[in-house]
């Protein structure tokens, strides 16, 4: 049972609903009418509300501009067979935003101002859910810090927040994908396994390199052979071998622990397929390859939820996977998102009933 707190509601008196439509949207883009705002202050959170979306009064001096410290999540509500909203496995970001917070100095929120005020939002503007496949009401927690004052330590006053958009396919294409030698998305001892705001700021260079080569993402290699594979953009990824889902290992704390990953081996387990979680060097890759025995490969992540990857290039090796063989991960995705829009029975318990 969630501890009761008290949110103070403000309604907006004009939907902007009624001059958008949510045909063909974009990932991203657009936000709902309202927000949830609370303070952490002298060591207790409150002025929990929701109100209307709304821009944000800070100052220059405020910390988290200048010393990085914010974090966010990123969840998914759906509109089931009978028309009732649904969010996808919200405990688990919850319980990831707390280990995030954790590693970056920063208060825990609780459950009843995570999961209770979510859900009083999602009430709130459900009609924002589209009803269409492939879309869905992207849910963005978020913290960050907000003393002003400039000085390397953490702060000591936070701002947590709750935003809705509605959203259409991320990756609506199957994607060509670099293998990073060069840059470093994370390191044993460092942040890679908290989803804060840095880790992403700093993908950004090498995702723009590829593109410039025609290529959609670069998948991540190790800080120090850059042979081991980790991430593919901002997506965990899985590699179909001989019939076994081989995905790296969260054991060196350099990659994300993905709810839709978790997912994703539990619907593969339920499948009969192997799934091997352990280290992988790109030259296993390239060798599987030339022996015919690496089939697919694809992203799993809460925004684009299953991404297929038809290229694969690491220095003068160029790995074109044939797509009409990606039947492993069609098969996921089309399980995933039958039990995400309640057309299959929710047997895991994933489902949070709005």
């Amino acid at each position: 049972m969630i501890a009761a707190v008290d949110i103070n509601v403000t309604k907006v008196e004009h939907s902007k609903l009624n001059d958008l439509s949510l045909e063909n949207i974009p990932f991203g883009k657009y936000f709902s009418d309202h927000m949830l705002e609370a303070d952490y202050e002298n060591g207790e959170w409150k002025n929990v509300e929701i109100k209307p979306y709304q821009p944000l009064v800070i100052e220059p001096s405020l910390m988290a501009l200048h010393y990085g410290q914010s974090i966010f999540e990123g969840i998914k509500a759906y509109k089931d067979a009978d028309g009732n909203a649904v969010v996808f496995r919200p405990y688990d970001n919850f319980k990831r935003f707390n280990i995030s917070a954790e590693r970056m100095c920063m208060p825990a929120v609780p459950e009843e101002v995570f999961i209770e005020g979510m859900k009083q939002l999602i009430e709130l503007d459900k009609n924002w859910i589209p009803n269409k496949k492939d879309h869905s009401l992207y849910i963005r927690p978020l913290m960050f810090a907000t003393d002003n004052m400039i000085g390397v330590k953490p702060s000591d006053s936070y701002k947590f927040l709750i935003m809705l958009s509605p959203t259409g396919p991320y990756y609506s294409e199957p994607m060509k994908i670099y293998v990073e030698e060069k840059y470093t998305r994370a390191a044993p001892g460092g942040v890679g396994y908290a989803k804060n705001a840095g880790n992403y700021a700093g993908s950004m260079i090498a995702a723009r390199e590829a593109k410039k080569l025609g290529y959609d993402q670069v998948l991540w290699t190790d800080a120090f052979e850059h042979k081991w594979l980790q991430e593919v953009g901002m997506m965990n990824v899985v590699f179909i071998i001989n019939n076994v889902a081989v995905t790296p290992s969260l054991e060196e704390g350099t990659i994300l622990n993905g709810v839709t990953r978790d997912s994703i081996i539990t619907l593969l387990k339920e499948k009969g397929i192997k799934v091997e979680e352990r280290r992988i060097n790109v030259d296993e890759l390239i060798d599987a390859y030339k022996k015919g025995l690496f089939t697919e490969a694809f992203g799993t992540g809460t925004a684009a939820t299953v991404a297929l990857i038809k290229e694969l290039r690491y220095k003068d090796e160029i790995m074109k996977l044939d797509l009409t063989k990606a039947t492993t991960a069609i098969a996921l995705k089309n399980r995933l998102d039958d039990i995400r829009y309640g057309k299959a029975d929710d047997k895991f318990d994933w489902l949070f009933k709005i």
